[in-house]
């Protein structure tokens, strides 16, 4: 934990393999340290990655098509980590496959 600003702090949580990766339970723990904060009112920062086929690629193409379709389906960052989703700023990069 870090205090960049007044109104700017720096978490870092660490998950291990088995565990569920709950935001919100682990912000709780630094209110135990004194920090106070509301969550409905605290911004995450999320990245988001859009993956495109590319006109040439190293691939097959039934291959790159699949890999897309998979990711497309993938849960979403805001599920997997229990953020609020109302409160989520996305940050994306489009990657041609």
């Amino acid at each position: 934990m870090a205090d960049i600003s007044d109104r700017f702090r720096q978490v870092t949580m660490t998950f291990g393999y088995m565990e569920d990766p709950n935001v919100p339970r682990g912000l709780a723990l630094c209110r135990k340290l004194g920090w106070k904060f509301d969550i409905m009112s605290t911004s995450f920062l999320v990245s988001r990655r859009s993956l495109r086929l590319a006109a040439h690629s190293v691939m097959p193409s039934w291959q790159s098509r699949l890999f897309i379709l998979l990711a497309r389906n993938s849960a979403a960052a805001t599920d997997y980590f229990h953020i609020p989703a109302g409160r989520v700023v996305e940050i994306g990069t489009q990657v041609n496959i």
